[in-house]
């Protein structure tokens, strides 16, 4: 379920079809977006990295409840 596109774009002219960014990528980027925002978070690079993933995992599963 981690391959559905979040913003596909399909049958519009003069336009090439694509599937677009995952959600999952999607829900990690805002998840991102989210703890870099909060300037008090301290973590290395990856560590935000992993937990922005994490996040969207877990936005994943709730979505299929």
């Amino acid at each position: 379920m981690n391959d559905i596109p979040a913003f596909p774009i399909k049958d519009f002219p003069y336009m090439t079809s694509h599937d677009g960014l995952s959600m999952r990528d999607y829900f990690a980027a805002k998840a991102l977006q989210g703890m870099l925002a909060e300037t008090s978070l301290k973590a290395t690079v990856e560590e935000f990295a992993n937990k922005s993933y994490e996040l969207a995992d877990a936005m994943m599963k709730a979505r299929e409840a």
